[in-house]
């Protein structure tokens, strides 16, 4: 519990944060109205009118640096003004202006500034994907500068997802490059990201230090607003941990005003919910509540939701201590919902790393096999060159034509065997990856139990348990590829079968339940094979889950087979069915996984309730590997 109220106010570093001042009674600041916060001025509309009229006529005169230009500045706006989904979608439009005008490094710039709206949102999957494209590209083009801010904001998504050893090292190695090169800047950000990722390893005094070198660089380069003031907030939340209060609550009160100043709703979000947590550790319960109650309100009303569910946590825990059982249980209630999303976003975030290291490996490969066909090409050119002057020495006598003759012949026979060598290298690097890929899915199926294993709400435990599986029948495709064959394609009876036997393993089903596969030998392409072993997956927890209850015996037959152009998919079993009208038992993310899996791959679902529960998937237009 001490680890998630720690998470609640480090998490509000990543936006600056600002509370009230000493002069302020706590009843006036709850009092303070959108308008307080966020002055409407004339300014601010006219910069926004002036923004769209610059779109309009950039895309008039196609003038698209421009029009890309502004689409950021439009961002910047609505993250600083409205909600953050405004300021990604005209982020996504100026990606699209980069793209089009193969603009590499506005590109990979955009792709950064989208990494933290994304973060804002507790999308990190989606904020994963956009920092690795952005470091893609920086190293492309040798920008050593955004390869160090790439770094920083990997190592801010490694801190929402606990993996705080690795994001300090990912700040160190942005600090050296930027020491190198004299970004002091962005060696500032990097020195708070490097204190945040120190606190939670309980290196206070470091992480102090490291704070304090952040303030200073920012000081020294003359920025004295949201940045600076985001330090201000993060060094509190350091003296909260020292229990040196007072200077917390000091620094608090300077990014407060500081963002009151400026006029930035967003940046005075997690101060509020810092003063409360503040009283919370001194046991000041009223005293409180009012502030993390006004920290949700403003989390709901700007759009930036990360650390909403930790809000629901402090406040139903503060109910709890107050007596107040009845809004205790509703806060917990809406507390469960938002940290299982929360996990699920931390899941999807390592899928999406797994992903990236997966498709990079396959570049590699790609280069390799360039590379391989460019020296055939040359040994091939100077063969025909051999030739042509074998055939010149051939007016100098049949004996030193003959004799050059048997050289290239050995020569071919050597290139044969270099080659026929290098293609078996080429294969066994090909399953070394699949084998790592294999391995590093057990190490996430790994982390998610041990995880588990220290949660003690059932749901979640359910939550994460299904989790393992959908790991676990990814890491047999893998471990299918590189034992097999063939490195292309997986023979799914085989899988099935593989898959069938883990997944009774989970729920000590064995003796209770048998998992039969009529069907024929066929085999699917790794692209097919990952979908709709997932959607089997899911099908076979539910039935293990809700179609024998207590203990009752019985049988899940699965069937894949090909029809003219169409792939059918069938998963049946005998159990107790599904009742008419009755309720959807679980969260529904299984269901709805399944439809969207079944959407991309071209298919449709049909269900029949009689005798037990039959679900059958019809897959147009598929080519059999």
């Amino acid at each position: 519990m001490k680890r998630l109220l720690l998470s609640v106010v480090l998490a509000c570093v990543s936006w600056s944060s600002l509370p009230q001042t000493p002069s302020q009674t706590q009843e006036d600041t709850l009092k303070s109205s959108t308008l307080d916060i966020v002055p409407i001025v004339e300014d601010t509309l006219q910069q926004y009118e002036n923004f769209k009229k610059t779109i309009q006529l950039s895309q008039k005169n196609k003038d698209f640096n421009t029009l890309g230009e502004a689409y950021i500045g439009l961002a910047k706006w609505h993250e600083d003004h409205t909600v953050l989904d405004s300021s990604i979608v005209y982020l996504q439009k100026a990606i699209a202006v980069y793209k089009k005008q193969d603009e590499s490094k506005s590109l990979a710039n955009t792709y950064l500034l989208l990494v933290a709206n994304y973060s804002g949102t507790a999308e990190y999957d989606k904020a994963s994907e956009a920092v690795y494209k952005a470091l893609a590209i920086y190293e492309e083009i040798g920008d050593q500068r955004g390869v160090a801010q790439s770094y920083t904001k990997i190592s801010d998504l490694l801190y929402y997802s606990d993996s705080y050893a690795e994001g300090a090292e990912y700040c160190k190695k942005a600090i050296a490059i930027q020491e190198k090169y004299g970004y002091e800047e962005d060696m500032a950000l990097s020195y708070r990201r490097l204190a945040e990722n120190q606190l939670f390893l309980s290196n206070l005094e470091e992480s102090l230090a490291s704070m304090n070198r952040a303030i200073d660089l920012y000081k020294k380069v003359g920025i004295i607003d949201a940045p600076l003031l985001a330090c201000y907030n993060g060094r509190g939340n350091i003296y909260k941990y020292m229990e040196r209060y007072d200077e917390a609550i000091a620094d608090y009160n300077r990014c407060y005003e500081g963002a009151k100043e400026i006029g930035l709703e967003r940046y005075m979000m997690p101060p509020t919910a810092n003063i409360g947590h503040v009283y919370i550790l001194q046991g000041k319960y009223a005293e409180a509540l009012p502030y993390n109650l006004k920290a949700i309100e403003i989390m709901k009303r700007i759009g930036n939701t990360k650390n909403l569910w930790e809000n629901y946590m402090h406040v139903s825990n503060i109910y709890s201590k107050l007596g107040d059982y009845k809004n205790a249980l509703e806060y917990h209630e809406l507390y469960e919902q938002g940290h299982s999303e929360y996990l699920n976003t931390i899941i999807a975030r390592k899928d999406s790393e797994l992903q990236v290291k997966y498709e990079t490996a396959q570049k590699d490969m790609e280069i390799l096999d360039q590379e391989a066909k460019i020296s055939q090409q040359r040994k091939t050119q100077i063969l025909y060159i051999g030739i042509a002057g074998l055939l010149t020495v051939i007016l100098f006598g049949m004996y030193f034509t003959l004799k050059n003759i048997r050289k290239k012949r050995k020569a071919l026979s050597l290139l044969n065997v270099e080659l026929d060598a290098k293609n078996k290298q080429n294969e066994l690097l090909l399953k070394e990856i699949h084998h790592r890929v294999k391995n590093n899915l057990e190490m996430v199926k790994s982390l998610i139990a041990l995880q588990s294993s220290k949660l003690e709400d059932g749901a979640s435990k359910e939550a994460m348990l299904a989790s393992q599986n959908r790991v676990q029948s990814m890491g047999i495709i893998h471990q299918k590829l590189y034992q097999g064959t063939n490195l292309g394609a997986i023979e799914m009876k085989d899988y099935f079968v593989n898959l069938g036997e883990g997944i009774l393993d989970t729920f000590n089903a064995e003796d209770k339940v048998k998992i039969e596969c009529a069907m024929d030998d066929l085999n699917l392409d790794v692209d097919t094979a990952v979908p709709i072993g997932l959607i089997v997956n899911e099908l076979l927890t539910n039935s293990l889950k809700y179609a024998f209850p207590d203990g009752v015996k019985g049988q899940i037959n699965i069937s894949l087979t090909q029809r003219d152009n169409d792939l059918l998919l069938k998963v049946s079993d005998n159990g107790i069915g599904k009742t008419e009208g009755s309720k959807p038992k679980g969260t529904g993310f299984g269901t709805q996984l399944i439809q969207l899996l079944t959407q991309q791959l071209n298919g449709t679902i049909s269900e029949d309730h009689k005798n037990g529960t039959a679900v059958v998937f019809n897959f147009k237009n598929f080519k059999i590997a």
